[in-house]
């Protein structure tokens, strides 16, 4: 019979004080990176929700049960309240909140207070009749691609499950299909082909000499640092250099941006210097919004920097009432936050096909079209300027040629020039899972031209 000695029992207690003490660390580390996470979580399903239901008009079940419907996101608690037209939303101990203003769409609280936010109307501008130049084209193609639209939309044959299929063929409009519920009037969110029209902004303030694209920025944080070389075409072709984290699953730099910050842009551009200007290429939302505040910076007041971007860009493409919403600074969100409808994207497709024009007026700077479809040094020919291009074949069945805006949720518009065509799909086709098959529908869209 072994006897235990007086210090075993000791041991064993220690033993145990030990493992506790590492379980209560690892619930206390979890608690906290969990923590960390919720202003994501939170943030996320308040903004999107209150611009689809104050801006997109649709309903709350119908995007909770599929926009809102992964991860942590679809077990958040949204009420949304349609008297102050504010979405709140809850997980577990943390809650955000979004709030919809005429004019500017939603903004999530960040750095600030409701009652401040509510306060400040946005710049009124006068009514415009904006006379509708899309018309109709060649009724035989337009009967060749309906059985294609009805297998995007209704049958989902492609996959996911779009929300909008336009398509422009010499100019005209040749297919149109919504799913139920929406038309050509809704307001559907580009995510990020809202950076090519970022792209189409620094066109027109460069042909107005605000700007010059291939110049050091001359940001002031920047001025001590080798981030004074960054010029805006290295931000456009994104080679700005600048360290990023573009990972849409975890704490990323893109979605602390996004869910967080009060002034996104100020958040990218403080990133430090990670490789030489110019040289090596990643995809960053935190650029486009760093070249949104610059352009902001060119203008004496919000006021103004919304005039000019609707009338030198919305108002000459036939768009009276664009939708870019802004951060808690008043900056549009130039990576992400743009409302207009299916056939608006359109005509911002068309306006590249024409080289910059739209009706008979020169929109962009000559030569911008052949400048933004230039593949980045670094790209591998997958990219230029605030668009992708299809010189790496990333889409097999089209044409080299093809440049396009792209969203994460499947947003993408298509620009043809050898085949006089541009396509619009609007998601909802959210990678990698559930992504429509692109080169499958534009090989059927080709075959029928």
């Amino acid at each position: 019979m072994r006897i235990l000695s007086k210090t075993e029992p000791m041991k064993k207690k220690n033993a145990l004080r030990a493992v506790l003490a590492v379980l209560v660390a690892v619930l206390v580390a979890g608690c906290l990176y969990l923590d960390s996470l919720m202003p994501i979580i939170t943030g996320y399903a308040a903004k999107n929700l209150a611009s689809a239901v104050f801006v997109s008009g649709r309903e709350q079940a119908d995007m909770e049960a599929l926009d809102l419907h992964f991860s942590f996101i679809r077990y958040t608690r949204n009420k949304v309240d349609t008297a102050s037209r504010t979405v709140t939303s809850r997980f577990l101990w943390r809650k955000a909140t979004a709030v919809y203003r005429d004019g500017w769409g939603v903004t999530l609280l960040r750095g600030g207070r409701l009652a401040d936010l509510q306060a400040e109307p946005y710049p009124l501008a006068p009514a415009v009749a904006v006379p509708e130049r899309l018309t109709h084209g060649n009724p035989a193609l337009t009967l060749r691609l309906e059985p294609i639209a009805t297998k995007l939309v209704d049958e989902h044959a492609y996959n996911g499950t779009p929300f909008a299929f336009v398509v422009l063929h010499e100019g005209k409009l040749v297919a149109e299909r919504y799913r139920a519920g929406m038309d050509e009037g809704t307001k559907l969110l580009s995510w990020s082909m809202a950076k090519s029209f970022t792209n189409a902004l620094v066109g027109i303030m460069a042909r107005d000499s605000l700007v010059d694209v291939f110049a050091p920025m001359d940001i002031p944080e920047w001025q001590g640092d080798g981030r004074r070389a960054i010029t805006l075409s290295d931000m456009m072709q994104m080679q700005s250099g600048l360290a990023w984290n573009e990972d849409y699953g975890n704490r990323s730099d893109v979605n602390l941006m996004l869910h967080r910050e009060p002034d996104m842009g100020l958040f990218a551009l403080s990133k430090p210097l990670e490789y030489e200007p110019g040289t090596h290429w990643y995809y960053s939302s935190g650029s486009t919004n760093a070249v949104m505040r610059y352009l902001r910076g060119k203008f004496a007041s919000d006021a103004a920097f919304l005039s000019y971007l609707r009338e030198r860009l919305f108002l000459p493409l036939g768009i009276n009432d664009a939708v870019f919403e802004p951060d808690m600074s008043g900056t549009p969100v130039g990576s992400s936050y743009l409302y207009v409808t299916a056939r608006d994207y359109a005509r911002f497709g068309q306006l590249y096909l024409d080289d910059g024009c739209a009706g008979g007026e020169r929109i962009l700077p000559e030569g911008w079209v052949s400048y933004t479809t230039t593949p980045a040094s670094a790209s591998e020919g997958g990219y230029g300027a605030f668009f992708w291009l299809n010189r790496d074949r990333s889409v097999p069945d089209a044409p080299e040629d093809m440049f396009s805006c792209q969203g994460h949720d499947g947003q993408e518009i298509f620009i043809i020039p050898s085949r006089d065509l541009v396509v619009v799909i609007l998601g909802y086709s959210p990678r990698p899972d559930r992504v429509i098959d692109f080169n499958a529908l534009l090989r059927d869209i080709l075959a029928e031209l």
